[in-house]
Order: C-alpha cells, then structure tokens, then sequence
C-alpha cells in the first residue's frame, strides 16, 4: 500500500512541474506576440495602387484626355502628352533642343520601315503610360522596330527577352533577321545557336522555314565548325540541294517525309529539277546557280567522296564542278597512301585547323537503351563503332579479319575527336548542352576507350555530334600563276615578229645560231642524264601494300 502511495505522489509533483513549464513558456510567447504586434502597429507600410496606373492610361492614352501634343504617324492621329512621351529619348531630344517641333503641338512622323505597323505603335506608345506592358508574340519584331526608331531600350529588352522565349521552327529565322537588322546581339547569338543544332533536326521538315533562310546566312551555318551535322556531311549536301530547290521555286513547298539515303532512285529530297536537267554545265556555272556558289563552296567536299553511292549522287545530279573535288581526291589519295605506309604515326593540328577541317556526323539517341552504331563510307581504314547506354559514350576500333572491307593493319592508330550533346525543350531550344574538349586518342585493334560521360541533366532524345580528324589536314597552299609569256594586245600591236621574241626573252630562248661553244654552254647547262636502277624497298609492318619499287641514281 505504501508502495503504491508514493508512486501517486511522485505523479503528482511531476504533473505540477510540467503545468508549471507550460505556464512559463506561454508566458514568454505571450510576450513575443506582444513585441511583435507593437512593431506591427507603429511600422510604416507600402501597398502599390494598380488602379493609378489603370486611370492614367485608361484616361491619358486610351481617352486621350488633356493632351498637349499630336503625333501623326501611318495616316493616324495620336493625341498624347509631353510628358509621357519625353521618356523616349527621340521625343527627348525633340521638345528640348533647336528642332522646330519643341514649341509645337503637332509632329508629323515620315515611318519608311515596313515592319512598323498601328498595332505596333498603339502598343509602344500606350506602354510610355503603364508601367508594364503586353507583348504579342505574332507582333513581336513590329514592337522591336517602333521601339527601336524611339530608342526606348527598356522596351527593347523586353522584346528580346520574349523572342528568346518563343525561338522555334517558325520563328528562328524571322528573329534573326530582325536581330541583324536591329543590332540585338541577344537575340541574333540566340537565334543563330538554335539554327545550329536543328538546321538539320527540325528546319528540314519545314520547308517555309527553310526557304526563309539567306544565301548569308546558310554560308555562315554550314561553315561553322558547332553545326549539328545528323548523318554525313553528304546529308548536308541534300538539304542545300532541296534549299536551293525551294529558293528557286517557291512555289514548290513539298517536305520529304522520308529520310535521305543518297540512293538515287529511293531520295526524296532529290529534285525532279535537277534528275530532268540535260545540259552538261554544272549548275552552279549556270546563271541561275551562281548565287549558290559560295554555299556550295563551304561544304567539306573531302568528306563528300567517302562512298561510291554519295559520289555517283554528286555525278548525276552535276551541280558541282567536277574540277571542285580535283583537289579534294587528290588529298584523299594523298592522305590513304601515306596511311598505307604507316607514315600517319601522329595527328598534329592546332584547335582552329581541326576545327575548320574536321568530319562532322552525328544523330539523335532518341531513348536511354544500349545503341551501337557506325557511319559508313571509308575511313582510311579504321572501322570506328560507337557505343551509348543510359551513362557513357565509348569508341572502338573495330577489327574482324571477316569483314570484307579494307582495314589498317597497323598495332595503333591515331585521330583527334570531339563530342558535342543536347537535349532540347519542345520548342527545340537547348535544355542543357555538354561538350568535350578535342581528344586525341590511340587504339589499338579491338581496343575501346570512353568518349564522354553523361550529364545528369542530359535528357532523351538526345542530340549527338561528333568531330573527328582521322589523318592529318592537308597543308594550304597558295596557287601558283603562270605568268603570261605573250599578251594578245601586245601581238596585235606589235605584230607577230616581236610578240614571239619577246616570248623566247622572256623564256630564256633565243634566236642565235647554233656554234660549237654555244652547244658547249648549252651542254654544260642541261642536267646530265642518270643511270637508274630497279630496287627493293622495305615496306613497313602494317602496310596494305606488299610490294613497292624506287628509282634512285646510281651516283
């Protein structure tokens, strides 16, 4: 019994000191709370009023009420105020200086740009009275051209920002020129790197978009070395010839749906124009084609030699030079002997020459799975496979002795790579990018290495690009002229006789006759003739060839 009273006791006391804690406690928050509306009641506070800014432009714009100005501007007549429109720096300078408006109620505004329009100016001059103000995407670039004839940068900023929200398909190219035109560096950096990845993912399914674009423009994105190339350069020569198509033929606004595979009777994007077309000029030498040149010119033409299909395309449809790829062939021979005589050890270019040289392919991952593939066409011998899963990008070199194709022998090769990735956003803007910096790797036969290895903020589908240098760029060189021994208007005037001596004088020839001590000169000038011989050379491991043969001088 005794047991069980002092337990009740101890309950007790300790009931009463929990009572007592509660009760200091609520007596400090009490105290809190007492601070706290105190502060409340003597701090001053700020409430913005939105229906100021409602009546003076309901009242002073919408109603036009006390104006003391009329602008007259498009056949319209604005009756607006002083004030107001002293936020512009071109009213500014208008009503302050010398000019013969600044004591005038009346201004007659000449507007010569056709992109500004009513809408576009009731727009920019109601927002001189708000303090915020409503952007219409379809009136954007009017908005951004009455806002820059008023130097109202504020409200140019605003443009820009809506432009850089709304870069899609059908938008791109219109933005840009209206930031080339209105010096938006913003916009036109933005617009230019969204032409860049979807040139050839989205735009060549929008043959409005793609006709829209400039002779300029296309040379600058087929020339820069961060265009996302899907497929082979080839597949970039596709879409120029359907562009030119469409820039010749409006009219003819047919998106292929199917994608291109450089056969000639399944292309779809292999105009009938160009099939039908007889005559044997190339058509780029034709008047019609000579605005394409420059185009044309800044394809990679080397890399468009690397299958039989591309090149029989490129023959058939005769709308580059032949002697264009002259060069280019004698590059690729150049390149595949010294390979062959295992004279590639290594890859030497700075990063501006790998760049403007570079292969350029690519494609679109579209889900995280396990892909493999590789881009066909020859590559000096080197059969490259790719690799992709949920986390790395890896690269192999492929060797199978069963495979019917020519591969390099050598233990190691060597070339130079960059990977370029992007997921995008539903209007095709660029979520999040990643890049490696240039690689120059070594593998040996079968040997595979890891590329790169995903962001975590990379999504599918994904955009990948590859650069890649196999062997090393040819070295430029400057043509050489020859000079012109015998000028036509020259031999006219002069006659015959002395346009043909100063032929020989100007070639070292002359007209003198034969003596013994001149033969001896002559003889003693001339290179003396050379024994040659028939000998072996060793060929080094690895090499293709088996057998090779020099001349050298027995001297």
């Amino acid at each position: 019994m005794g047991n069980v009273l002092n337990k009740l006791s101890d309950a007790s006391q300790s009931l009463r000191g929990r009572k007592r804690k509660r009760d200091e406690t609520d007596g400090d928050e009490s105290g809190n709370d007492s601070d706290l509306l105190d502060q409340s009641l003597h701090g001053p506070k700020r409430k913005k009023l939105t229906s100021t800014a409602k009546y003076i432009y309901q009242a002073l714009f919408k109603e036009e009420r006390n104006s003391d100005i009329t602008v007259h501007a498009l056949g319209k007549h604005w009756h607006l105020h002083k004030v107001y429109l002293s936020q512009s720096p071109y009213f500014a300078s208008m009503f302050n200086g010398s000019w013969r408006e600044a004591d005038k109620d009346y201004v007659h505004i000449e507007i010569i740009d056709p992109k500004i329009t009513l809408e576009s100016l009731y727009s920019v001059f109601g927002s001189l009275y708000m303090d915020e103000v409503v952007l219409d995407p379809k009136e954007i670039v009017s908005t951004l051209a009455t806002a820059t004839l008023f130097q109202l940068d504020g409200l140019i900023d605003r443009c820009a920002e809506v432009m850089v929200e709304t870069t899609c398909a059908d938008t791109a190219v219109l933005y840009y020129e209206a930031a080339c035109e209105y010096g938006v560096k913003r916009v036109k950096q933005f617009t230019f790197g969204w032409l860049l990845v979807n040139l050839l993912n989205i735009c060549r399914k929008k043959a409005n978009t793609l006709r829209l674009i400039s002779v300029e423009l296309m040379e600058q994105l087929i020339t820069s070395a961060d265009l996302y190339v899907m497929q082979t350069e080839f597949y970039l020569y596709t879409l120029l010839r359907y562009w030119m198509t469409l820039k010749l033929f409006p009219a003819n606004l047919t998106t292929p749906s199917a994608p291109v595979t450089g056969e000639t009777e399944n292309d779809p994007m292999r105009e009938k124009y160009f099939i039908e077309r007889t005559s044997a000029v190339p058509f780029l030498r034709t008047p019609e084609g000579a605005p394409f040149e420059r185009v044309f010119r800044a394809l990679r033409l080397r890399y468009l030699l690397n299958h039989h299909v591309d090149m029989r395309v490129l023959r058939e449809d005769n709308i580059i030079p032949s002697d264009w790829l002259h060069e280019p062939l004698l590059e690729q021979w150049n390149s595949i002997l010294s390979v062959d005589m295992s004279l590639e050890k290594e890859i030497k270019c700075d990063e501006q020459t790998f760049l403007e040289s570079c292969m350029r392919c690519g494609r679109i991952l579209p889900e995280s799975v396990t892909q493999k593939w590789r881009w066909t066409g020859f590559h000096y011998g080197l059969d490259l496979m790719l690799f992709s899963d949920s986390r790395t990008l890896r690269i192999k070199r492929h060797h199978r002795t069963e495979h019917e194709r020519l591969l390099s022998l050598q233990v190691k090769r060597q070339f130079m790579i960059r990977i370029s990735l992007a997921s995008l956003n539903e209007l095709g803007q660029i979520k999040h990018e990643q890049k490696t910096a240039i690689q120059t790797i070594s593998l040996e036969k079968n040997e595979e290495t890891i590329l790169a290895v995903y962001d975590r903020a990379l999504t599918f589908p994904m955009l990948i690009c590859v650069n890649m240098m196999l062997v090393s760029p040819p070295e430029k060189r400057e043509r050489r002229k020859l000079p012109q021994l015998v000028d036509d208007e020259v031999a006219e005037c002069l006659g015959q006789d002395e346009a043909r001596a100063r032929s020989e004088r100007s070639s070292g020839c002359s007209n003198a006759p034969h003596t013994p001590a001149a033969d001896a000169t002559r003889s003693s000038n001339t290179i003396p003739e050379r024994s040659l011989e028939l000998v072996e050379v060793p060929v080094p491991s690895g090499s293709v060839l088996r057998e090779r043969v020099a001349w050298v001088n027995d001297s």
